[in-house]
């Protein structure tokens, strides 16, 4: 870390946020094709993998 000048950490945060804008804009283009493909059910998987992920946790620390 101690060769990271400032002008590394000022060019790792523009493409940082250029990376991100044309992420977001790249997936609102594609939003209407996403909602005829894919079905609603993706914030459902997601839950269910946390509260695995929890129940994983809870019981390592149990035992």
């Amino acid at each position: 870390m101690e060769n990271i000048t400032s002008g590394h950490w000022v060019f790792a945060g523009v493409f940082a946020i250029s990376f991100l804008i044309y992420l977001f804009i790249s997936y609102r283009k594609d939003l209407a094709m996403h909602k005829v493909h894919y079905r609603s059910g993706g914030i459902q998987v997601a839950l269910l993998i946390v509260i695995t992920l929890f129940v994983l946790f809870v019981f390592k620390r149990l035992f």
